[in-house]
């Protein structure tokens, strides 16, 4: 971890900090315009709002509560905090709204395909009676059922799987410990996706890079204007296995239990929050440019879509923007 203040023009300090969560990294710049803030304590602050999050929220933590509600093999309604009821909640409603494509009991699913958070990664695909019982065991629309503080399974081996929505609740909590300072030039972020508040050094719109979705160039394809916004991207060029010259992803379609195939990339989504930027940018990658640019005109979100060339023998991309992408851009 390593903490900075820097000057900044107009009198305000840049406090920069940053450090490891979630399996990735995470950094915080925030101006200072009253030079009052306590870094030690801002510092402190964010580092108390990740560890609740990972309590509540980590797949990969045994004892955390998220998976304490998995190993709970009954039917029997299970009171949890109200941050995983709402997380919970928020995903249930993307979820309905994506044609069910965004779907946190996929789990079991994730795991056949070696890309879960029980490790046993694969370079193979699984066999077709092992992914049809994980198929069988997931299933949001009737596995699982969230009233309140309350959540109940429908059956006793459901679990929830959380990543593609926990870590950007994980980047709204950072940003609420941040306004907590009385802070609102900001910018945090957990591996990549973010959120961001009034406005950067220069007075303007923070301009945030959204990478190329080619492993081998780490470079900005676009770059974006936000404010007062939550961005994140979801690709399927990272994470993934080769067999027989087919390409596996970790991006699974909920309704085959398989990766996906078309020729989508990445996608990009600019939402009120970072946790709702998060999910749809899963569920819009899982269904492609083609019915992901329907809902997303039909909901009125700001999204990037970023392609494949058609051409096989083309190396480039081809980028598409909802209509409200492009106005939040023009």
């Amino acid at each position: 971890m390593s903490l900075t203040v820097a000057a900044c023009k107009g009198g305000a300090d840049v406090i920069e900090l940053s450090g490891s969560t979630m399996g990735t990294s995470y950094s915080v710049t925030a101006l200072d315009h009253d030079r009052i803030v306590d870094k030690a304590a801002l510092r402190q602050a964010i580092e108390n709002s990740l560890l609740k999050v990972n309590a509540q929220m980590s797949n990969w933590d045994a004892s955390s509560e998220v998976s304490r509600f998995n190993a709970h093999a009954s039917t029997q309604p299970m009171t949890v905090s109200k941050d995983l009821a709402r997380v919970v909640s928020a995903a249930k409603d993307v979820h309905l709204a994506s044609d069910g494509q965004f779907d946190i009991t996929l789990g079991p699913v994730i795991e056949a395909w070696g890309f879960g958070a029980k490790g046993g990664r694969r370079h193979d695909a699984p066999a077709a009676d092992k992914l049809a019982a994980a198929v069988t065991a997931a299933g949001q629309s009737h596995g699982l059922e969230v009233s309140g503080t309350q959540l109940r399974k429908s059956r006793p081996d459901t679990e929830i799987y959380l990543p593609s929505i926990g870590k950007g609740y994980g980047i709204d909590q950072m940003a609420h410990a941040v306004k907590g300072f009385g802070l609102n030039d900001f910018m945090v972020e957990i591996g990549g996706d973010l959120y961001v508040s009034g406005h950067n050094a220069d007075g303007l719109d923070w301009q945030i890079g959204i990478e190329s979705p080619d492993a081998r160039n780490r470079q900005a394809y676009q770059v974006a204007s936000a404010s007062n916004l939550g961005m994140a991207t979801s690709g399927d060029y990272r994470n993934y296995f080769e067999q027989d010259g087919v390409r596996y992803s970790h991006i699974i379609d909920a309704k085959t239990g398989r990766p996906i195939t078309h020729r989508t990339a990445s996608v990009t989504v600019l939402a009120e929050n970072a946790m709702l930027a998060d999910a749809w940018a899963t569920a819009l990658l899982v269904h492609g440019t083609e019915r992901g640019l329907e809902i997303a005109n039909q909901r009125d979100l700001a999204v990037l879509f970023i392609d494949r060339h058609a051409d096989a023998g083309e190396k480039g991309f081809v980028t598409t923007s909802s209509n409200t992408f492009a106005a939040l851009q023009a």
